[in-house]
């Protein structure tokens, strides 16, 4: 079994074929033939904000598909610090570079509550092998990964501070309710938008006070967008 990081994680094997998902999830376009050839449980699990769904660097056995909730990629750069170099939604897969290379390039982290699937690496390659289908799929979301790395790169490292600020609260909306924003710590967005913690604050700062945000928590983490058109122009 793949150790799970959480005792209260595991919630039981998937019925993938009624999930509620499936126009979304890596097996989206299998059939019933593609469906007997996994032989290996297929996990439901659910973790906790602030949990770690795996290591970076750990060796893999699984990939996660999000069904519900956020969680942010980490990785410790040579100097040490953690920067956050992307965030997955529902519909996104965590760990498909194991797929090529066996173990994990970020920690994986449950920026809110998570639900996930966990799928064996074996049923992976085994489908892959198989199934142009899921191979055709596998490339289409291994496509998104890398054209959402381009686009968080270029959309959060370039342009002024309120830009960057701006384009960080767009990107965190929630995929439940697109009026919520939910926020990392000011350090974490200083290192993620190349800008300096003073910087952040005051950005933030500035845009609750022209009420184009509204927090929502006394820790500065959840935020109502009240003026879209502002942040998108800024």
């Amino acid at each position: 079994m793949i150790p799970i990081k959480t005792e209260s994680a595991w919630r039981g094997k998937s019925d993938c074929r009624n999930c509620g998902m499936r126009d979304m999830v890596l097996f989206a376009d299998l059939n019933e033939q593609d469906f007997g050839m996994i032989h290996a449980p297929i996990d439901d699990l659910e973790f906790k904000q602030g949990a770690t769904l795996y290591d970076e660097g750990s060796r893999a056995q699984g990939v996660f598909t999000v069904r519900t909730g956020m969680i942010k990629l980490v990785r410790v750069t040579s100097d040490g610090r953690h920067r956050i170099v992307r965030v997955l939604r529902p519909g996104d897969v965590a760990g498909l570079e194991a797929l090529a290379t066996s173990r994990y390039d970020s920690e994986a982290v449950a920026l809110t509550d998570v639900a996930v699937c966990r799928i064996p690496l074996d049923v992976i390659h085994t489908l892959g092998a198989s199934s142009h289908r899921l191979h055709h799929m596998l490339m289409q979301k291994w496509q998104k990964a890398l054209k959402d790395a381009d686009d968080w790169l270029a959309d959060l490292n370039f342009g002024t501070a309120r830009q960057r600020v701006s384009n960080l609260i767009l990107k965190m909306r929630s995929p439940a309710d697109s009026q919520i924003s939910i926020l990392f710590a000011r350090d974490d967005m200083g290192a993620m938008l190349n800008l300096k913690l003073e910087t952040v604050s005051r950005e933030v700062s500035r845009l609750v006070r022209e009420e184009v945000i509204a927090p929502q928590d006394r820790q500065g983490r959840v935020y109502r967008v009240q003026q879209l058109a502002r942040l998108q122009v800024t």
